[in-house]
């Protein structure tokens, strides 16, 4: 037998005969794999979805727009589409700054005056519906989807009634809502909708006293120059503005501006946790896998095999993990990276970096997760391994006296929890990331809920801020699973390695009650420490992303999600111990239960 199928047979054995345990591993790597990779390539992926837009709408280098002032008219735009760069333009066309209202909702919009033919250069793409004509208006789909809006509907745009007729998207502006590029805010920060209206009725609109500005589309012969374009034709008159097509995909990607610290710090996390979780599953089996190890190098396996063995056992179970968690991140990323319908394209999907840094991650869980055992075989001999014996206790006659005036509960928890200080820490760390992510969900729930402004809409939700309570929200739900998955498994093994040690401390006189009280104790003390930790970590974090006008989180609201962490903890514990208590004292001493 080849010694490449020999480790392989030998790992698989291994995970079908912890089941439990391997699915419990995958689902927590799967998890923060997701994360991970999602958050790593979302900004491929705005880009990505701008460019096929682009392609598809055939968008321009360089927007050029010029607003009316009350001093004077807008600047003539014409002579700007001879120069020698420019292959091909679309307009002037008037653009006009207006008022919408749609199924009860209002919004200032920016309505472009249209050819009933579309030209070669910013060719709005039709998605449902057909393109402008006399009296109908044509929605940026973006835009309908936030009016839930379609063909059929009615909007007025300045007190008169028009038809939809179509929905369209385009790249020659920004994603709903920066729509405007310039106009009476004087930025693309001005909130606004996009609808198309024959150049007459745009025109006719524009006579009702409205603001007013030109607009010019150009293609140049190298799309890659067009910022030295613009900084060698920027005009001098004020109320000119020129936008590249780099600066509009930018421009795309503030939309998501929040998105990538929360899946990037939630996907570390939700790592760290996963890691967590590992490290409580291996060191539960750390007694079997050395002996199991002792086993193989009595029968003549060298070091070298008997390591490879337990690495791949967790080596195969990440690689499945960071496979499903890379499918999943691209089936999400379309929705994680366009929560604004102004945009078409497939999901490029997770890129080198992604798939580099998840690949790493599991990786690094499957050595640390065989370090430990391989060391601890490699160290003893073999025979000193196959009979595993106990190891004496020190004589601690101090301790012994004090803990003799603890109750009974209390004192076996210490116990616990003072011979595994490993498994102390890394439940520690749990709680302090359980709490970090209540933390900023608590944080993001009390910041006022932004409107459109003064040039927007209040009643229209704001996207940016809706999609991030979203995603927070699923965060910290993962987070909470996963820590309450790192809680249970934690409990559970805990009480089969104490199982020993708490039949005697039954033998002696302790009730079931006082057992289970113990085990929830132990896993009760390290949760303290690392809920305070959370609290202050997590004020740390969010002070890193947070806007400077942000609001805190009540101070009783942050301890109470702590205290809630940590009750939650205790109950979690309860049914594991439970059932690790009632196990027969008899049969545990005579070493009949596994």
């Amino acid at each position: 037998m080849g010694r490449v199928v020999l480790v392989a047979r030998l790992a698989w054995a291994g995970i079908r005969r912890h089941r439990t345990q391997a699915v419990i591993l995958v689902l927590a790597m799967t998890v923060a794999t997701a994360a991970a990779a999602t958050g790593l390539s979302l900004r491929g992926e705005t880009e990505s979805l701008y460019m096929q837009t682009r392609e598809a709408t055939a968008g321009p280098d360089v927007v050029v727009l010029a607003a009316e002032t009350d001093l004077a008219p807008a600047p003539d735009l014409a002579p700007l589409a001879r120069e020698p760069e420019v292959v091909a333009h679309n307009g002037p066309f008037p653009v006009v700054y207006a008022t919408l209202t749609a199924r009860g909702y209002d919004s200032r919009v920016v309505v472009h005056g249209a050819d009933e033919n579309p030209g070669e250069v910013g060719r709005p793409l039709l998605t449902s519906g057909d393109w402008v004509s006399p009296g109908g208006v044509v929605l940026e789909r973006g835009f309908a989807t936030a009016l839930g809006a379609g063909v059929g509907d009615r909007v007025t745009i300045a007190d008169r009634s028009y038809p939809v007729v179509g929905t369209a998207v385009t790249a020659a502006t920004g994603v709903y809502p920066w729509a405007a590029q310039v106009g009476p805010g004087g930025g693309p920060t001005d909130y606004s909708g996009l609808a198309w209206l024959t150049e007459a009725d745009a025109r006719e609109l524009a006579a009702r006293d409205l603001p007013v500005a030109t607009a010019l589309h150009l293609r140049l012969r190298d799309p890659d120059l067009a910022e030295e374009f613009i900084e060698a034709n920027a005009s001098p008159v004020p109320g000119v503005a020129y936008r590249s097509w780099r600066s509009m995909a930018e421009q795309d990607a503030v939309l998501l501006r929040n998105v990538r610290p929360i899946l990037t710090v939630g996907g570390w996390l939700l790592g760290f946790l996963a890691v967590t979780g590992v490290a409580v599953l291996a060191a539960g089996r750390i007694v079997e896998q050395t002996r199991r190890a002792g086993v193989l190098k009595a029968v003549g396996a060298t070091p070298g095999l008997v390591a490879a063995v337990l690495f791949t056992e967790f080596l195969a179970l990440a690689l499945l993990a960071n496979a499903l968690g890379l499918v999943i991140a691209r089936l999400a990323l379309p929705a994680v990276a366009a929560p604004t319908a102004s945009r078409i394209g497939e999901a490029a999907g997770p890129g080198f970096t992604a798939v580099a840094v998840t690949v790493v991650l599991s990786v690094a869980v499957a050595a640390l997760a065989t370090v430990r055992p391989a060391l601890r075989t490699l160290r003893a001999s073999t025979a000193a391994v196959l009979a595993d014996t106990a190891r004496r206790p020190q004589d601690r006659s101090r301790l012994t006296a004090l803990s003799a005036l603890l109750p009974a509960p209390l004192m076996l928890g210490l116990r616990i929890t003072a011979r595994r200080p490993g498994r102390a820490v890394l439940q520690a760390c749990s709680t302090a990331a359980t709490v970090i992510a209540l933390t900023a969900s608590l944080t993001l729930s009390v910041q006022t809920v932004r409107s459109y402004g003064v040039y927007g809409s209040s009643d229209l939700a704001n996207l940016r801020d809706v999609h991030d309570h979203r995603l927070l929200t699923v965060v910290t739900v993962l987070l909470v699973v996963l820590a309450v998955v790192n809680t249970v498994a934690s409990t559970w093994t805990t009480a089969l390695e104490a199982r020993v040690s708490m039949a005697v401390a039954r033998a002696l006189g302790a009730t079931p009650g006082q057992i289970t009280a113990g085990l929830a104790i132990a896993q009760l003390l390290p949760g303290l420490p690392g809920a305070a930790v959370g609290l202050f970590i997590g004020d740390g974090v969010l002070s890193l992303f947070a806007a400077r006008n942000a609001v805190e989180a009540p101070t009783p609201w942050l301890f109470g999600a702590a205290l809630a962490t940590l009750a939650a903890t205790v109950a979690l514990t309860a049914l594991p111990a439970r059932l690790a208590a009632r196990r027969p004292v008899a049969r545990v001493l005579s070493g009949e239960t596994p």
